[in-house]
């Protein structure tokens, strides 16, 4: 009973970070279209700051997260 009630919670997390990860991603998708896929506007180097660089860096670690709770709930069955 109790390897239910931790695949339960494993589930649980990853669904909670899998939308936080969504959310993180649609906040720095912003401004960015198809144009450079049809030829648009070059893309240039620029460094992330401040506020971004924040949402950049916690993407990164729920992205991670999110592994980390898939791998545990594979191989919890």
């Amino acid at each position: 009973m109790d390897w239910l009630l931790t695949q339960k919670t494993l589930f649980v997390f990853q669904v909670i970070t899998s939308v936080i990860v969504i959310a993180l991603v649609l906040m720095q998708a912003k401004g960015v279209g198809l144009s450079g896929a049809f030829g648009g506007e070059g893309s240039f180097y620029r460094s992330r700051r401040g506020a971004e660089k924040i949402v950049f860096n916690m993407t990164i670690v729920f992205a991670g997260l999110f592994l980390l709770f898939s791998f545990l709930t594979l191989y919890s069955k």
